[in-house]
Formats: structure tokens, sequence, C-alpha cells
């Protein structure tokens, strides 16, 4: 298997186990809740994920607007910081406002992008390294004093490390975690 086909295969993957296991699954009514008394929402975990899809692929790699800067209003976000979304702990006051279906939207739209730009990726360009800190700041509206820890994971990296990470691990992981949270919400469907 070559590394394009193995990415194809894994972000489909990472895709159908969010749609499938936890889109479908779970009431948009239950994304705010916090099972077990805290931790993370559905609706929180699905911003997150997208978020950072969306910057490593439409900001950095293809060097395009992030999909968040017009899906902000109907997300219910506009006025929230424009790096909301993106830190491991979730912002519950920001979170909260979150409109589910136009939640929906934006990841479907996020993952449909990816899915079209990756279909077409070819092996030879994986090895490029993009001008990450003038991309994010540029396609994102995010500062480095900021976020100085995304600037400097992501800098001087390549284009393979910023599909194999924030798009395939960092889905799986948080997908996970979602899946997790609809086991305890009492949603399983086994």
């Amino acid at each position: 298997m070559n590394l394009h086909a193995w990415m194809m295969a894994d972000f489909t993957a990472v895709r159908s186990k969010l749609f499938d296991t936890v889109i479908r699954l779970v009431p948009h009514d239950r994304w705010h809740e916090q099972v077990d008394g805290g931790g993370a929402t559905l609706a929180g975990l699905l911003l997150h994920i997208t978020r950072h899809q969306d910057l490593a692929v439409n900001a950095v790699i293809r060097n395009r607007p992030a999909l968040f800067l017009i899906n902000r209003e109907p997300l219910g976000l506009s006025a929230a910081p424009l790096s909301v979304g993106l830190s491991e702990s979730e912002d519950r006051q920001a979170t909260a406002s979150i409109d589910a279906r136009a939640l929906v939207e934006y990841v479907t739209a996020v993952f449909d992008q990816t899915a079209e730009w990756l279909a077409h990726l070819g092996d030879l360009v994986l090895d490029i390294e993009p001008h990450t800190e003038l991309r994010l700041s540029s396609h994102a509206g995010l500062d480095r004093d900021e976020l100085p820890w995304l600037y400097s994971m992501w800098e001087g990296k390549q284009l393979w490390w910023l599909v194999q990470w924030p798009v395939i691990a960092h889905g799986h992981a948080h997908v996970g975690e979602a899946i997790s949270i609809r086991n305890r919400m009492g949603l399983s469907p086994f």
C-alpha cells in the first residue's frame, strides 16, 4: 500500500466512525451535555476535531481561508475569539451557543473538502513544507502570541505530517473520546 492510499483509507475510517457512530446516533439535543458531571461535550469535540482539520487542510496546506471564517455566524460563534475550539480544554461558554445543525454542516463541509483534496493528491507533493505561520495568520486570523503551542507544533512540518497528525491521528483520538461519551449516554448500539 502506498502512502496516499493509506491516507485515504485512514481518513475514510475517521469520517465513517464519526458520522456513523456518533453524529447519526446521538440526538442533537444531547450534544451540549457533559456526561458524568464533567468533561467534554460532543459539540465541543466536533468543533475541535473540525477546526484542526480545517486549519491543517484548508489554511495551511491548500493556502485558502479556513471554512470556519464563513461558518462562525451560523454556528453561533461570531462573538467568540478566532481561536475557539482549538485548545484541548473546551470553552463551555462558547460551545454552549453552538447550533447543532450548523455544526453538522460545518463538519460535513470540512470533511468533504478534505476528501476531495486527498483524492487528487500525489505522493510526490507530500514532502512539501508549507509556510505555516503565514497561512495560520492570514487564512485563519490566528495570532502566534495567543496560540504559541499550535504554531510551534505545526511549523517546520511537511505536508504528510499535517495530514497524518491534525487530520487522521488527532481525529481518531477524539472520535474515540466521542464514542466513549455516546456510550456513557447509554446510546451504544452494541
